[in-house]
């Protein structure tokens, strides 16, 4: 008999199989994307501290006033530039990608693309 499990539900099964093999240490952090309805959240995790390094989002105050009239797609692009950035200014060079259980199309590939661009390798 199926079980009946919600999109939430299911996403956070195919999370905690992902995180299994995925971990982030002090040279290589995990940058781990949460992505809601109308917002992409992006961290970047030292998880033997258990410490957030880095994080940005659609609703930090100075990204806000950029992403007025973008499309979801762009502002996850400049979230994915905006995390590079700081990253780098802490001598963030080298990441482990945790996409949170999202498939890697759209606004989280975008995202990721984003952070390419600027300088962050994983």
């Amino acid at each position: 008999m199926a079980k009946n499990r919600s999109r939430a539900q299911a996403r956070k099964r195919r999370h905690m199989r992902v995180r299994k093999n995925v971990q982030g240490t002090a040279e290589k952090p995990r940058l781990n994307v949460y992505r809601s309805l109308n917002e992409i959240y992006v961290q970047v995790i030292d998880d033997n501290q258990g410490h957030t390094l880095v994080s940005a989002s659609t609703i930090d105050t100075e990204l806000r006033k950029k992403t007025k009239g973008m499309t979801k797609k762009e502002q996850a692009t400049l979230v994915g530039q905006t995390i590079a950035e700081r990253a780098l200014k802490k001598g963030i060079k080298e990441v482990v990608f945790d996409r949170g259980g999202y498939k890697y199309i759209g606004r989280v590939a975008a995202l990721a693309e984003g952070a390419r661009e600027k300088g962050l390798q994983f």
